[in-house]
Order: structure tokens, then sequence, then C-alpha cells
């Protein structure tokens, strides 16, 4: 079941240093948000606090409210791992267990969950490869190694392998950034589907990308060297690459700076 994701006044450290500041969003269930913006203004780092894997990285912490469909992920007691299974992520390159065959890359993260029964293993496998457009590529040669296959088809080996455990929300990191022009049709296409039934947020530095798939776009900026990266406005895709309210998103944009 798709869900909300909100931002309430979330700051981000990795340590001392101030990474990102005073973030408030909304994302609405079964759409796709973008966030652009350029390198190193907290993109990435917004993204990561969603599914708790900010925190992995040592000192690093945050503070605000980060809620799915209201709930705080980060109130005690709430199990990363949980928050990691109802919200997915899609990292920047393909990364497949590259020994481990296409079908048990698909259901890894449900072994992990204690999950034997193979017709259940097989019939998820399936779905989630049909839901990535991948079954009909690989229905026959299931067994053989996932890094077998080409950088697109990696990606969705990926994509499919996070639907698997079915979650809330869905995140892309830049997916399409390591992929030929083809490959990143075909996931353009894929994601179009995939916010049928997924919250999706991505980070793109694809202007074109953005306007394309995504609903609605947040522009992220910094403001000087060594301050925090902070979210300069969110709003309709339409409406950020036609009429946006800030100048600083209008120049971005137009390629006046970034």
């Amino acid at each position: 079941m798709a869900k909300n994701v909100r931002l309430k006044d979330v700051d981000i450290y990795y340590g001392k240093f101030h990474a990102v500041q005073s973030v408030t969003l909304s994302v609405p269930p079964r759409a796709v948000t973008a966030f652009i913006g350029p390198s190193g203004c907290g993109k990435s780092t917004v993204l990561r606090t969603i599914n708790r894997m900010h925190e992995v990285i040592p000192g690093a912490r945050v503070e605000g409210r980060v809620e799915l469909d209201g709930e705080d992920i980060y109130r005690p007691g709430v199990d990363p791992v949980e928050v990691r299974r109802a919200v997915g992520m899609v990292f920047q390159r393909p990364n497949p267990f590259p020994a481990m065959s296409i079908r048990d890359n698909v259901v890894a993260g449900l072994k992990l969950q204690g999950v034997s029964d193979k017709a259940r293993l097989a019939e998820v496998a399936e779905r989630s490869l049909r839901g990535a457009n991948l079954w009909n590529e690989v229905k026959d040669r299931l067994g053989k190694p996932g890094g077998s296959l080409s950088g697109g088809q990696q990606q969705r080996l990926c994509i499919a392998r996070a639907i698997a455990v079915q979650p809330d929300v869905l995140l892309m990191d830049e997916p399409c950034s390591a992929l030929d022009p083809i490959s990143t049709l075909a996931i353009e296409d894929l994601i179009g589907e995939l916010k049928k039934t997924y919250t999706i947020i991505m980070v793109t530095h694809n202007m074109q990308q953005a306007a394309r798939v995504s609903d609605q776009t947040g522009f992220f900026n910094l403001p000087a060297a060594g301050k925090p990266g902070r979210l300069v406005e969110l709003d309709d895709t339409e409406k950020i690459f036609s009429n946006p309210r800030q100048k600083a998103t209008e120049d971005y944009i137009s390629g006046r700076f970034g």
C-alpha cells in the first residue's frame, strides 16, 4: 500500500557538519516526486533519511520528524530494518549480487525474512520480474548469475528485488545515471508503471528526466560553500519548469548556474 511521506523541520548532520537545514515537504502516494539541484546540495542525503540509511554512517544523525503515513520513523522503538522493508531503495549503479542467480537476487530479501517455501519464492520472483518489465527477457535463464545481465537489465533486476518485499515507498538515487539512452527510456517507462502502486521519490541530475517522469519536483540548493543545503521550493513539475516561484530555481533550470 503506497503511503504519504512527510518531513517536518528536518536537519541532517555528519558529525559536526550540518549537511541539510530545515527541510519540510510532503510526498503524496502513487506519484513520482523528483529532487533536482547542484551536486552537494543534499538531495541524496535527504533521500537516505527516508529509509534510515543515513544513520549507518558513523556520527550521522537526523533532527526533526520523518513520517510515513503520520508515524515518525525515528521515534524510539522503531526498528530500522522494518523501515527499510517498507521503504525500498534503488541505487545509482546497479548492484545485483553477481554470483547469485537472477531468481535468487529477486527473492534475497524474502529469504532474509525467513521465507523458504519454494512455490511462494517462485511466485514472488515471477511477479516481481514482471513488475520490473524483465520477465520476458530472463524467464528462460533464471538460474544464470545476476551479473550476466546488461547494465539496464541489472538495474531492472534491482528494482524487482526492491519490490519483491512489497514496500510502501520506493526511493531511487539517480537510477539511470550509469545507463545508456535506451536503458534509461526503459527505466523511465517502468517508473510510470510503478507509480500506480508505489510512492516514488527519485534524485536525478537530468532535468529533462524530472520533467518527463515526475508529478512534483523539489529544487535543492547550496546557498554558499560550507553552508547546509536547503529545499528552495517544491511544486507540481509543470509549474517548477514553466513558472517557478523562486529566482534560484529559474536560474538553475535555465542553466545560469549549477
